[in-house]
């Protein structure tokens, strides 16, 4: 018997229902169009079930813990150790046990209607999507069709490393046991944290980094990261490649460039994304499969007036706030040029997603937490830009001496000298993700030196390591 085929046609047309895909279709639908949704696995995607909300559930209980015992009385009341099966139920709480009943609830409020399957493009402006059943349903875009697949976790190309059924950062997110001992390969954001976060429960764990921790960042984040990770009993080895990893009854053993073997019971591939690009049709119109898409500043792919490319898809910035930013500025110009009416495409406009290069904010919550926003001081440099550079001890605030005893951090603030306008910060130390915010303000606004004196910090908070960076700045210099 064939399964039956039907068309149906929207305004809009939208592959992947993570939270970027949810927000291009919102905004579109809020601007007055009609919109579908096409998803193969659960509405909410990898931020709701394997990346974002389980990993900072997993991370936060230590960090609680830890913070309890660095604050002289509270130390003493603590007595015991983490509960590992409590940890991973208030995680499993966060994903609703894997269940997209609520996220489908919110589409149906929101007006999107959802269409279960793999879409594939299959023309312009169609799509068609087949389903678990093999059953294929065609639709057909009035206006646009957006991409919002994601990314997917790489596996390199290690002798033996994808036969040995490695953890990514799915699995690690969703382990339901703890694992004795654990290889962690990469260092950057989910290898870091996934380090810290099976090392505070309990696990024996060893990160191996081919250069340093957190590239791209400040050196000074990766630095600290590093020492924060080895008080957790990490054996942290940078400037360490892998030649081999295999596997048997015992668990895996990992080979190093220099001979040397680490075993484990588990190893995690942390080294990076792809593109989910390989599946859905790009060669139909003229795009490579597993390819990053290119966008313009409202993310339309060039050369397709109707096409559009948002969130970790488009390589631009793989961060879902920042994807869910894209979303916003794509759902809104979707509507408005399918209205005809004015599209604001200058710098900083309503449709364009000017931060994706300005102001990227960012926060990696290992022990000590990194927050960071705009550009470091070697992407300043790099890029022609006259730039000072002011640090401090963040430690040395009030605030920080209030709030843990022993309290260690730095701060860095980039300042374009030629045009008196922060243009980048770094803060490390414990529970340093809410001073980012302010500073992503000044970024944006391009807020003059002058004028953020004006901006005084309450006391005694953290917050005033701001006052700190200014007097370092010097004020005969705004």
């Amino acid at each position: 018997m064939t399964a039956e085929k039907t068309t149906d046609e929207y305004d809009l047309i939208v592959l992947g229902a993570g939270p970027v895909g949810e927000n291009v279709a919102d905004r579109a639908v809020q601007g007055g169009l009609t919109a579908v949704i096409v998803e193969s696995e659960l509405v909410g995607g990898e931020c709701s079930y394997w990346a974002c909300m389980p990993s900072k559930a997993l991370l936060r209980s230590a960090q609680a813990l830890r913070a309890a015992q660095h604050v002289a009385g509270a130390a003493e009341a603590v007595t015991g150790t983490l509960d590992v099966r409590a940890v991973f139920e208030r995680r499993d709480s966060f994903t609703s046990n894997w269940s997209d009943d609520g996220q489908v609830q919110w589409l149906q409020g929101a007006g999107i209607d959802l269409a279960r399957g793999h879409g594939r493009l299959t023309g312009e402006r169609e799509v068609t999507v087949t389903d678990a059943d093999g059953g294929t349903r065609v639709l057909r875009a009035r206006h646009a069709v957006a991409i919002s697949t994601g990314s997917d976790a790489v596996i390199p190309p290690i002798e033996g490393l994808r036969e040995s059924s490695p953890w990514t950062s799915r699995e690690a997110t969703s382990a339901e046991e703890l694992p004795e001992s654990l290889v962690v390969i990469g260092g950057g954001v989910v290898a870091v944290e996934m380090a810290t976060a099976y090392a505070a429960l309990g696990s024996t764990v060893t990160l191996l980094a081919r250069s340093g921790l957190l590239g791209g960042m400040e050196p000074f984040a990766g630095e600290r990261v590093a020492a924060g990770l080895r008080e957790l009993g990490v054996d942290v080895r940078t400037d360490t490649g892998t030649t081999s990893v295999r596997r048997d009854e015992g668990g895996v053993t990992v080979t190093l460039d220099g001979g040397e073997e680490v075993t484990a019971a588990e190893v995690l591939v942390a080294t990076g994304r792809s593109p989910r690009s390989a599946d859905i049709g790009l060669d139909v119109v003229g795009l490579e499969p597993g390819r990053w898409i290119e966008t313009d500043d409202t993310l339309r792919v060039p050369g397709h007036d109707w096409l559009y490319a948002v969130g970790d898809v488009n390589g631009r910035v793989l961060l879902t706030h920042q994807g869910k930013y894209q979303a916003r500025a794509a759902g809104d110009v979707i509507a408005a040029r399918a209205k005809g009416a004015e599209i604001d495409d200058a710098p900083w406009g309503r449709h364009v997603a000017t931060a994706d290069q300005a102001a990227v904010p960012q926060v990696t919550f290992s022990i000590p937490e990194v927050g960071s926003v705009g550009l470091t001081e070697a992407a300043a440099r790099e890029a022609g830009t006259p730039v000072q550079v002011v640090d401090y001890d963040l430690g040395g605030v009030a605030g920080a001496s209030l709030y843990e005893d022993g309290f260690a951090g730095q701060a860095r603030l980039v300042i374009d000298t030629d045009r008196d306008v922060v243009i980048g910060a770094t803060f490390v130390g414990p529970e340093v993700a809410e001073l980012v915010q302010a500073a992503t303000i000044a970024i944006v606004g391009e807020i003059p030196i002058a004028r953020l004196w004006h901006a005084v910090p309450s006391y005694p908070t953290i917050s005033e390591i701001w006052l700190r960076l200014l007097e370092g700045y010097g004020r005969d210099s705004a």
